[in-house]
């Protein structure tokens, strides 16, 4: 039995550029959703909702996030 060790390296890499685009996205659609504090010299520390624009942004990353997990899901079944 022998190892293909060039095939290893690259579902290595691979994987490792796909799991941090991922978690990248994921972080992205956190960040869109959150609600922010007002600068210091606009109001007293208020928290500011997001905007549509923002939670839309959002909402596309979380739909590509769910879409690569799918793709992967259907990738070990089939």
């Amino acid at each position: 039995m022998s190892i293909e060790w060039a095939a290893l390296g690259e579902v290595f890499g691979v994987s490792l550029v796909v799991t941090v685009g991922i978690v990248g996205v994921f972080t992205l659609g956190i960040v869109g959703t959150a609600r922010r504090t007002a600068p210091a010299g606009e109001g007293d520390g208020e928290s500011v909702a997001p905007t549509g624009a923002a939670r839309a942004g959002a909402t596309v990353c979380f739909a590509a996030c769910a879409a690569a997990v799918a793709y992967g899901i259907y990738l070990i079944v089939a």
